[in-house]
């Protein structure tokens, strides 16, 4: 089984978090830029922060046999900094046109301020500026008419809704945004937002129509391996496998995929592993650690996606 993690804050994981979730299958995630759970006060930190995940976080998961891909936004939380917010919107069009960006993102609201709308907009207005898709970011409170207000404020920007991913659905937003004809994203946690067990409840009630699982995994408690888990769990209930590998593969493909800056053969002809490589000098390897040298791979078959 192969699978795709399309939110994904690896910056804050480690490399046992990587080689576990190559090991359950993962070929590629997305890196969404957000919140690092303290607030950011300058730009030149936001500015470290966007090239790392461009840079050497595409690296690390190279290491580990999988393609690493990124979103580029002003998060909502820091949107509401107005200074530090006018300064990030400077440089995100030169670090939006990098190599792997698949989308403006996550961006949205979460206390659904003034200038959280404000700079919402101002992104929505780049994503069509430069054809990315865009990742919106719905609030953790007052969820439904937050996300309600994100569609709302697409649609009055001409953002095509089938280029937009609304993440952090639950069972009272799905209705809304499938309708509407936009890609609805869950994150699965452990014990907050959607868990393994109500998601393959929806997925039994939906099917896999523009549904897209994902981890969130970040520095809080989560689970990097909440993409397989959700899809083992769905194939032991007797979900269909194609709306399962749509779910935990090809919708996000679909979706982000309209970046033209990812593709299923970027990992199914992916160089072998070699972990005797560095990144601006700098190895995973520590402490003597011998490196994992793969030898060179027979072509993957696209076929082999397929859950069975």
């Amino acid at each position: 089984m192969m699978f795709i993690d399309p939110h994904a804050h690896m910056i804050s994981r480690t490399t046992d978090d990587y080689e576990a979730m190559a090991q359950a299958g993962i070929v590629a995630l997305i890196e969404p830029a957000f919140w690092q759970g303290q607030p950011r006060t300058h730009v030149a930190t936001y500015e470290d922060y966007l090239s790392a995940i461009i840079g050497f976080e595409r690296f690390r998961a190279s290491q580990f046999g999988i393609c690493h891909y990124c979103t580029i936004g002003l998060n909502s939380k820091e949107a509401n900094n107005e200074s530090l917010a006018e300064d990030v919107m400077k440089i995100l069009p030169r670090f939006a046109a990098k190599e792997r960006v698949v989308a403006i993102g996550e961006i949205g609201y979460d206390e659904q301020t003034e200038l959280e709308d404000r700079y919402f907009r101002a992104q929505l207005e780049l994503s069509k500026d430069i054809e990315l898709p865009v990742l919106i970011h719905t609030p953790h409170r007052d969820k439904k008419a937050g996300t309600l207000k994100s569609m709302d404020v697409s649609e009055e920007h001409g953002i095509d809704p089938s280029w937009v991913i609304v993440d952090h659905n639950n069972e009272e937003t799905i209705d809304a945004v499938l309708d509407r004809g936009y890609w609805a994203a869950f994150s699965v946690y452990p014990s907050t937002k959607m868990g393994s067990e109500r998601m393959v409840s929806l997925l039994q009630q939906y099917g896999g129509e523009r549904i897209i699982v994902n981890s969130a995994c970040d520095w809080g408690i989560s689970e990097p391996l909440a993409v397989a888990k959700t899809a083992q769990l769905a194939l032991q209930r007797g979900v269909d496998p194609k709306a399962i590998q749509m779910a935990c593969y090809g919708n996000a493909l679909a979706a982000y995929g309209k970046s033209g800056q990812i593709n299923e053969r970027d990992w199914l002809d992916a160089i072998p592993v070699d972990q005797n490589k560095t990144f601006e000098g700098n190895s995973i390897l520590r402490g003597g650690r011998e490196p994992v040298i793969e030898a060179p791979k027979v072509k993957k078959n696209a076929n082999n996606l397929i859950i069975k």
